[in-house]
């Protein structure tokens, strides 16, 4: 029962926060200076063809009819049409989500097959060489520009090496000789499906660079955050009573410590995991990965709102899902903090 009212409390702070986020987004988009029926006649627009778009666009309603209409186009899942481009946003989405989201799974898996053991063992090894050499590492990690090692990765492992290609999601050839039938719009995992095996390859290829970068920060804060809490609990009496009893190393540590460490752990992969959405944008530009990083950019820079609010919001909706998973695993592994 108290999992339960846990569960739907949380939820019911994550529709205020998605009201919110809904609210701020659509008024910020009417009081800047622009001049969304001009953008969607194209250039040089007449005045007539304007003041037709802003009754077709329903642009000519109070700002609370606006409102009301937006809203319902949002729960039937219509996000509108692009102003710039005419298409519709729901279809750019399905097109570029799925590249940054598998973009941005890839980078958080690394951070969890990476960070977690090692900063197990730098908890373990206090004050040892490796721990020293850990610390630095991570400390690295979280420091350095996303967009200064991106440029490094690209000149050593592409310009210098050839080992890997400068940017892109996959191979023009690949397009045009093994492409890669769409399921799921996650390239490693469609061209599994369909057992295109060159083409899987290719993506990999494409997307270890980009991947890498975006997980060198939460692979950091996994490393420091595990670290601490190994350090906490490795004092605790039932470790020492675990170690008395002559149980192995490897099963003290990644068995009885690692599943109370790994609550505080779980929070920091799961801000990550939401805070690499919004910074892969950086990193789509630098590698020319075709995600929702592009698409927003060039919505910005066009004053595109549809297409920002739009962005805004699916972003806004995926945050909330994986803080919800964090907030029900968290809750599953400790009982405390239904209580909380």
């Amino acid at each position: 029962m108290s999992r339960n009212i846990y569960f739907l409390r949380r939820l019911g702070l994550a529709v205020l926060v998605l009201v919110g986020v809904m609210v701020v987004t659509f008024f910020v988009s009417r009081v800047v200076p622009s001049n969304p029926a001009a953008l969607y006649a194209g250039p040089r627009p007449r005045p007539e063809q304007v003041a037709a778009l802003e009754i077709k666009l329903g642009l000519d309603q109070p700002l609370p009819a606006q409102f009301v209409r937006y809203i319902g186009d949002v729960l039937q899942g219509d996000f509108g049409v692009s102003y710039r481009t005419k298409r519709e946003i729901s279809s750019d989405l399905r097109i570029f989500l799925p590249a940054t989201l598998e973009l941005v799974v890839v980078s958080s898996f690394l951070a969890l097959l990476i960070g977690i053991p090692f900063g197990v063992l730098s908890g373990a090894h206090r004050t040892g060489w490796l721990d020293q050499v850990t610390r630095v590492l991570s400390m690295v990690g979280v420091s350095i520009p996303t967009f200064w090692l991106a440029l490094l990765l690209q000149l050593l492992f592409s310009g210098f090496m050839g080992w890997l290609p400068l940017g892109g999601r996959i191979s023009n050839t690949i397009i045009l000789l093994n492409p890669i039938n769409h399921v799921t719009g996650f390239y490693l995992i469609d061209a599994v499906i369909s057992g295109n095996w060159v083409a899987w390859f290719d993506a990999l290829h494409h997307i270890i660079m980009p991947a890498a970068v975006l997980a060198t920060y939460p692979i950091g804060l996994t490393v420091r955050m595990t670290r601490a809490a190994m350090v906490e609990v490795l004092t605790e009496p039932y470790i020492d009573t675990a170690r008395a009893a002559g149980l192995p190393r490897r099963t003290i540590l990644f068995r009885l410590a690692l599943k109370n460490a790994i609550i505080p752990t779980l929070t920091v992969l799961g801000l990550s995991f939401a805070y690499s959405i919004t910074g892969a944008f950086l990193i789509e530009l630098v590698f020319t990965w075709p995600g929702v990083g592009k698409y927003v950019t060039d919505a910005v820079l066009n004053v595109d709102f549809p297409v920002v609010m739009a962005v805004t919001l699916v972003v806004t909706v995926v945050y909330i899902v994986i803080n919800l998973i964090v907030d029900m695993v968290q809750a599953a592994l400790d009982p405390r903090v239904r209580l909380g």
